[in-house]
């Protein structure tokens, strides 16, 4: 990892780098998948998955497994992994592709004319609404890829993006389980959304879904009331809804590592570095600015001596936030927030801060994040950049390009949102 920085900067900056790193490091499949494994089967066991990190996964998988298996995973470009037995396909995140689609139609063929005897492994993580692709009948995948990108632009709630996407999809909000049937289906699951709810991770291929075609609908013309007329009119017929959930027949599913598992690493890492730690909470949403503004009040708090814990101290906060896009700048939530945050604090001394995704890349982006110290505005002006200016285009990236502080640690292969540290030291 390049975590950018030197003399008092680079030593905070390291302590916060330690802090991601426990928190990453506690979600990895090869830290927590193995103990939560079922039994082996009497018949086949057949494993399919989507997500960013569903090649890792597998591998720990079939590290751990004592019988033979087969299958397919599909993960997003560059997050793939050496498997012998699981096959393991790269696709388009986080608007779909072809190739997300080929693969689909793969992975639903190794899930038929299965038995009451055989398991069905299917492992989840975030990432995988994207690569999990199948439109529902009379859906263009053009259409549904114009969806996507607008919802993703319009700073809708993940649980809304996904409810309209399990409403246009063959396959998923409980889908892929009916195309199991009969065979057992277990599913594994690294979380990455708010309160790890199952029929929101990767929009719940294998889990009833709560929500409605009219709720998917009224969402739609709320955020895309443009939307392509395919999509409308799918949503308008009955066979547009998904499987409920039914009490009598509670899905197998096991979530094996989480936000609040990966905070919770952090806060013991940073209580044995002699910090008092204060946790905001692991699953905080909202518009990136506006988190960033109440991350500053409760620093300015702590700096007058009024806050819940004495520096020196962390802050740590996960879960995942969303950007309205109105410019057409470059960046992702963490690097949106750190630049609100920075322009919040204003240069106050002694605090140094990082946001991060955990699986190393935010958005659409190259780097996981960004970091900021209390000169990173100064040196952005000696340079001639507005931070101000920046925020309004939704370009962080740029800013930190230029004023320093961007985080680079390329695919994490685990996926548990966003991690948040602040450290103040006055």
């Amino acid at each position: 990892m390049d975590f950018p920085g030197e003399d008092a900067a680079a030593q905070a900056q390291h302590v916060l780098g330690r802090l991601y790193r426990a928190a990453v490091e506690a979600a990895l499949p090869q830290a927590c998948l193995a103990a939560r494994l079922p039994s082996p089967p009497r018949g086949r066991t057949v494993v399919v998955g989507a997500g960013k990190a569903a090649a890792s996964m597998a591998q720990a998988l079939e590290a751990a497994w004592p019988g033979p298996l087969s299958g397919l995973v599909i993960t997003r470009h560059g997050h793939g992994a050496d498997c012998g037995r699981i096959e393991v396909v790269e696709a388009a995140h986080p608007v779909l592709d072809e190739a997300g689609l080929a693969a689909t139609d793969r992975l639903v063929e190794r899930v038929k004319g299965l038995g009451e005897d055989d398991l069905v492994l299917c492992l989840l993580s975030g990432g995988g609404s994207a690569l999990l692709t199948r439109p529902a009948p009379g859906v263009p995948l053009a259409d549904k890829q114009a969806v996507t990108r607008a919802l993703l632009k319009s700073g809708a709630p993940i649980a809304e993006i996904n409810c309209v996407r399990k409403h246009l999809s063959a396959i998923k909000g409980g889908r892929l389980a009916e195309l199991a049937a009969p065979a057992r289906v277990v599913t594994l699951a690294i979380s990455d959304v708010p309160g790890d709810d199952p029929s929101v991770l990767a929009s719940g291929p294998t889990t009833p879904d709560p929500t409605t075609r009219e709720e998917a609908a009224a969402i739609l013309a709320r955020y895309v009331p443009d939307a392509p007329a395919s999509v409308t009119a799918w949503l308008a017929a009955p066979a547009s809804e998904t499987p409920k959930p039914d009490p009598r027949q509670a899905p197998d599913y096991r979530i094996i590592a989480s936000p609040a598992l990966a905070v919770d690493a952090a806060r013991q890492a940073a209580e044995a570095l002699g910090y008092a730690v204060l946790v905001l909470g692991p699953y905080l949403e909202g518009e990136a600015r506006d988190v960033a503004r109440e991350h500053a009040r409760v620093v300015r708090d702590i700096l007058a001596g009024e806050g819940p814990v004495r520096a020196p101290c962390v802050i740590l906060s996960g879960g995942e936030t969303t950007v309205t896009v109105r410019g057409s700048g470059r960046g992702g939530r963490n690097a949106e927030f750190l630049l609100a945050l920075a322009i919040e604090l204003d240069g106050a001394p002694g605090v140094e801060a990082l946001a991060c995704d955990t699986d190393g890349i935010d958005g659409s982006e190259e780097n996981a994040g960004a970091v900021i110290d209390p000169d990173v505005l100064a040196r952005a002006a000696a340079w001639g950049v507005s931070a101000k200016d920046r925020l309004a285009a939704n370009d962080a990236y740029g800013f930190f390009e230029a004023a320093g502080g961007l985080v680079f640690t390329g695919p994490t292969r685990t996926n548990v949102n966003d991690f948040r540290a602040i450290l103040i030291s006055a």
